[in-house]
Order: C-alpha cells, then sequence, then structure tokens
C-alpha cells in the first residue's frame, strides 16, 4: 500500500474510532442527564455520530477491497435537525430552567469531541485531492461544526437562559 493510500486508510481508522467513541460517549451521558434539553440533543447526536460511523466504515471497505473511494452521499443536514430540540425545549421552558453543573461539564466535553472531529475532516478535506474524498470529509466537517454549535447554544442557554434570551431576541436595553 502506498504512503497516501495508507494514510487514508489510517485516517479512515481514526474517524471511525471518534465516531464510535462519540456515539458512546453521548449516550452514556444522555442516559446520566437529568435535563431535557441535555438528554434530547445527546440522543440526536449518538445517531449522528452513528451515522457518520457507518458511513466511514462503508468507505473503508470499499478502498480495503482495492477500489476507488466510492461515491457515497455525506451526511446532509443532519446537524439542522438540532435546532428545534433546542427551541421547542427553550419555548416550554423559558428562562426558568435550573441545571447542575455536570450537564455543563458534559457539554464542554462534546464541544471537544465535536471540535476534534472538526478539525481531523477538514483537514482530510484539504489533503485530499480525490475530488469525491474531498467533497466527503468538508461535508462531514461541517456536520460536525454544526454540532459544535449546537452544543454552545445549548451550553448558553442552560448556563444563562435569561442572558440566553436576552441575546437571541436582541432584547434593547435604551428603552426604545
Amino acid at each position: 500500500m502506498e504512503n497516501g493510500q495508507a494514510a487514508t486508510m489510517e485516517a479512515l481508522q481514526l474517524a471511525i474510532e471518534l465516531e464510535r467513541e462519540g456515539k458512546a460517549f453521548y449516550e452514556e451521558a444522555g442516559r446520566k442527564s437529568d435535563n431535557r434539553l441535555t438528554r434530547e440533543l445527546l440522543q440526536h447526536l449518538a445517531q449522528d455520530e452513528d451515522l457518520h460511523r457507518r458511513k466511514f466504515e462503508q468507505i473503508y471497505r470499499t478502498l480495503r477491497k482495492g477500489q476507488a473511494w466510492p461515491n457515497v452521499d455525506p451526511p446532509a443536514g443532519a446537524a439542522r435537525r438540532l435546532r428545534p430540540v433546542l427551541d421547542q425545549v427553550t419555548g416550554e421552558l423559558g428562562s426558568r430552567i435550573q441545571v447542575a453543573g455536570s450537564e455543563l461539564e458534559v457539554l464542554r466535553a462534546a464541544m471537544d469531541m465535536e471540535s476534534k472531529s472538526y478539525e481531523l475532516y477538514r483537514s482530510r478535506s484539504d489533503k485530499s485531492a480525490l475530488p469525491a474524498e474531498k467533497r466527503f470529509y468538508k461535508a462531514l466537517a461541517a456536520e460536525e461544526r454544526g454540532h459544535h454549535l449546537a452544543l454552545l447554544d445549548s451550553y448558553e442557554y442552560l448556563s444563562d437562559p435569561a442572558g440566553w434570551f436576552s441575546k437571541r431576541e436582541r432584547w434593547s436595553l435604551d428603552g426604545g
């Protein structure tokens, strides 16, 4: 196996492992969460990570057979499904929600994981000479970025609901 192919296979194995670890983390943290927003968000993220893993495994199997990078459709818009979760919960609970510090720790750890995945996929997209591989990694990087932003928004809401509403609604304090 040439160096480029070896690096591609190694990156795929790393991606599979990251997605597997992410799913396990989200499932475990979701089961332990007492907070509805965190629990639902983590359930969705676990599903997305599993979908990503399956796509990577499909590509890995194809390349192991000596075939070219397959034209696998990257996940599309899964991160956009997270917005309604936040909208529904914030609409129901408003600014009266109270959250344990452990919930915020979970969200911080999740943001770190999503950032790590984003960086790997962005890097692989930049390094790839194959259009299908470049497109796939670019789409996955965007997915992970969307996950990170949903987690960040949730973190900001849970850590300061009144401030989050003020910022989101762009309330003005000038009296006008």
